[in-house]
């Protein structure tokens, strides 16, 4: 850290010495991991570019139309871009495509028909799915109460995929099989796009029916692959999250089989009109320009993400994953052990937020979860978690899950609250 910025954040912003010489420790220490985290990020952004380059671009798609949507330039050209970065046969990328849960909702029930089985592969789904596959929840319209079954395997105790338990799953019925990449609320490492295509292979040697879906959510731009280039059939993910750049103010996204996407933008709309409507609202500009800057964006995060394993894990606490660990999402999970130190680890990053800096998380009852929920984040845009972000469900072992951040040096800032407010607590020693 150089002398003028530590002067500055020490005597105008308030940050205590032994907080700066922590963090700037720790930075030191991962400086080569960040060296090739820049040459992935360079990769990407030069992938995302040629694809705009291919799609002639051009200030007419930043245009809207009104009522139905029909012809919408914009969308059109917003959807083969993604369709060309995922390289698939096409894709849907909507507005009205609330979140990541929304976009993966849309992708099972569009697919999935009674009587049909749908494999989790990753263990649990994240909290918010549990009620779509009616894991728990009645009466709601889940995928359970039109008669379609549901399995998980669990990963093996390091992390892995268990394939060998994968396959012996499989039955006439399976018709989908799926991996969340990201943790979730879970204590592991995201699954790898290596992971990734030995697990397609796998399903397909085994039955080439059977569909492959990949939650991508957090996972965008992390590899110079993404899991629709190794196998998998259909992707879905998030615009606020790593796709949208912390500019898209909402939306989701799907890529797949042409096939399987037709039959999801039925869903998405209705059996006859499908992706033919669809107002963009004005968006098609936020949306694009988000996903041009995406890959310098989830950069800054994921180095963020790092710096805050290699602080916490200097302290001697439990991160996962580990500093040296190869990514997969932006997801930093650190083990506080205590509900007090969840919250000051938030009430941290809230500090540190460009908008809402004067406002106190707290844990509340959010819908979805089971657990009460703590979430900080003074975003730009509500809820984007590709802008800097803390959250944590309040039961034990009090682990606190760390993301995003527009740049690096934002990301870095809120480890640096998130510090010092553990520190001033008297919750860490420095």
């Amino acid at each position: 850290m150089q002398k003028n910025t530590y002067q500055l954040l020490n005597e105008s912003l308030g940050i205590k010495a032994p907080v700066l010489d922590t963090i700037s420790e720790a930075e030191n220490q991962v400086s080569d991991i960040y060296n090739k985290l820049d040459d992935i990020m360079a990769f990407n952004q030069y992938k995302v570019l040629n694809v705009f380059q291919k799609c002639k671009i051009s200030d007419m798609h930043f245009a809207w139309n009104t009522g139905y949507g029909y012809d919408d330039a914009g969308r059109e050209v917003l959807e083969k871009a993604y369709a060309m970065l995922f390289k698939t046969d096409a894709a849907l990328v909507r507005p009205i495509i609330v979140n990541g849960t929304h976009a993966l909702t849309l992708t099972l029930t569009g697919i999935l028909r009674p009587g049909d089985e749908l494999i989790y592969c990753t263990g649990a789904p994240y909290d918010t799915l549990e009620e779509v596959i009616g894991i728990r929840g009645k009466d709601k319209g889940s995928l359970a109460d039109f008669g379609i079954t549901y399995k998980q395997i669990e990963l093996k105790e390091d992390g892995s995929l268990d394939l060998e338990a994968i396959k012996n799953a499989i039955s006439p019925k399976t018709r989908m099989m799926t991996v969340q990449r990201a943790t979730g609320y879970g204590w592991r490492k995201a699954i790898t796009i290596p992971e990734i295509e030995e697990w397609t292979k796998l399903v397909k040697s085994v039955n080439p029916n059977i569909i492959c879906m990949a939650d991508n959510c957090y996972g965008e731009f992390l590899d110079t692959k993404e899991p629709t280039e190794v196998g998998v059939d259909v992707v879905a993910g998030s615009l606020i999250k790593n796709p949208g750049g912390g500019l898209a103010l909402t939306g989701g996204y799907i890529a797949g089989r042409e096939d399987l996407i037709k039959n999801i933008s039925y869903r998405m709309t209705s059996p006859g009109i499908g992706g033919e409507c669809g107002l963009t609202f004005g968006q098609t500009r936020t949306m694009l320009q988000g996903l041009f800057i995406a890959p310098k964006t989830v950069n800054g995060a994921i180095k963020g993400a790092i710096l805050c394993a290699k602080v916490f894990e200097n302290l001697g606490y439990e991160v996962c994953p580990k500093p040296n660990d190869t990514r997969s999402d932006i997801i930093e999970a650190v083990k506080l052990g205590s509900p007090e130190a969840v919250i000051a680890f938030c009430e941290g990053i809230q500090a540190a937020a460009p908008i809402d800096s004067h406002v106190t998380p707290v844990p509340w009852d959010m819908p979805g979860y089971e657990d009460q929920v703590i979430m900080a984040a003074g975003a730009f845009v509500q809820g984007s978690s590709i802008e800097l972000s803390a959250d944590a469900p309040i039961r034990s072992p009090y682990i606190v899950y760390f993301q995003g951040g527009l740049t690096y040096e934002h990301s870095k800032f809120g480890v640096i609250k998130a510090l010092q407010a553990l520190y001033d607590k008297n919750l860490i020693s420095l």
